[in-house]
């Protein structure tokens, strides 16, 4: 049997909760390993709609093992609540047990105030952040000034790392941003609160996955937002503050790379982008707002309306060979039914008329960049009940079979809707083939 790792190959919600969920039936652990809770995951199972912004997809099911791992950023606050959401919807399984990594990096309310303060600031050039406090919770990490989840049982060390942070993002908070000062003692009262309600929970969590991957067991280890929102690979700036493609998925849950086997890619069957930067194949027409109409492109965590494009498979073919990506999950291939027409972006051609087959690294050279398209045409037929590749319309299988080529990656799901049911299923990845 193999491990895997599931990533976004766009600029994420390609439809990562349903195959993530779906996977997990043949996984006995599902880890989180980057971002925080500026990811939404939507599952639709028996005709109920289920976000998930922090919690691993595969809470869901029983018998299982949810890991939030290390690279992900913490917010204790959305965390207890998404326990409660749960528990009152009866959607916690007896026998499925959650974990967060003791070495996790809190969110802290001074985070989430320097995140909006600084979207607010920049009127005219917003990355568009969910102003959720992930990227200074981040930058803490990484200036070795972080509070993390282990540090709330050493309340000494809370209160010492938490009075010297707040000493500086207070001055920041009034002097340059012209914001409130937050209030220690409420910060302290409040996260001292926390610990006791999440401790249960917390542990290391390398060590268990290490335990569980030695007695044979199969992990799907979970990725948020996609390759091109990726720290370094994205296109920078509008990007997360995480690494999103598969690596970070070793880094972010304390196992070796040589653990993960195999890398699935989900790729939507168009493309959309939540908040600010370039997009190549955006369309705002009569058929952006198709897409964004019978696709439900609003931001699982946000709210936002999603913009929309044609597939773009110079974004897809970068996340492929970034990620390692070997098999590819199509998503959303039902929203493209009733088009007459429906188009592939195979290429970018420059300011100066070259052609392109990867995108450029400058954002004002990308924003220049005109896509080239192969055209095919579209399919009347309601796809949602085909379980078989031969059930669906020719038309729609030829769209598939060039997407593939163009990828290099074989596919092995197709999700024809939002159901669980609503699926074409090729091939198991965590069969070692």
């Amino acid at each position: 049997m193999a491990n895997i790792a599931v990533v976004g190959t766009q600029w994420g919600d390609e439809g990562k909760g349903k195959i993530v969920d779906l996977y997990t039936e043949k996984s006995d652990i599902v880890a989180r390993f980057q971002g925080g809770n500026n990811a939404g995951h939507t599952l639709v199972i028996k005709g109920k709609k289920t976000i998930l912004h922090l919690i691993p997809s595969g809470i869901l099911h029983d018998n299982k093992i949810c890991i939030i791992g290390n690279g992900v950023v913490f917010d204790p606050a959305v965390f207890l609540q998404e326990i409660e959401e749960l528990q009152e919807g009866n959607l916690l399984p007896p026998n499925t047990k959650l974990f967060i990594s003791e070495k996790a990096h809190l969110i802290m309310p001074y985070h989430r105030s320097i995140d909006q303060a600084r979207e607010s600031r920049t009127a005219g050039k917003k990355i568009g952040t969910t102003g959720r406090g992930i990227g200074p919770a981040y930058e803490d990490k990484v200036a070795r000034i972080g509070i993390r989840v282990g540090d709330l049982y050493e309340e000494d060390l809370f209160r010492e790392k938490l009075r010297h942070n707040l000493e500086e993002k207070n001055f920041l908070l009034t002097n340059f941003f012209k914001e409130k000062s937050l209030d220690e003692k409420e910060i302290t009262d409040q996260y001292l609160d926390y610990a006791q309600k999440i401790k249960s929970y917390v542990t290391d969590t390398s060590l268990i996955l290490d335990h569980e991957i030695k007695q044979g067991k199969k992990v799907l280890f979970e990725g948020a937002q996609g390759s091109h929102l990726d720290i370094d690979h994205g296109t920078y700036p509008y990007v997360t503050s995480s690494n999103t493609v598969s690596a970070n998925a070793s880094c972010g849950s304390g196992i070796g790379p040589n653990i993960i086997n195999k890398v699935v890619g989900i790729c939507k069957a168009y493309t959309t982008r939540v908040g600010e930067g370039p997009f190549p194949t955006e369309l705002k027409d009569d058929i952006g707002n198709h897409m964004q109409q019978v696709g439900q492109e609003f931001g699982a965590t946000t709210g936002r309306k999603r913009r929309c494009g044609w597939l773009d498979m110079v974004l897809v073919r970068q996340s492929v060979r970034v990620s390692g990506i070997n098999m590819l999950a199509i998503t959303k291939l039902d929203v493209l039914t009733g088009l007459e027409k429906v188009k592939i972006c195979v290429g970018y051609k420059s300011a100066n008329g070259n052609f392109t087959h990867a995108a450029p690294a400058s954002i004002k050279a990308l924003s220049e960049c005109q896509p080239v398209y192969e055209e095919f045409d579209g399919w009347k037929n309601d796809i949602r009940y085909a379980r078989e590749m031969s059930e669906l319309p020719a038309n729609t299988r030829k769209f598939l079979k060039r997407l593939e080529e163009l990828a290099e990656a074989k596919i092995i799901l197709v999700s024809v809707g939002p159901g669980r049911e609503e699926t074409i299923v090729l091939e198991d990845p965590f069969l070692n083939k």
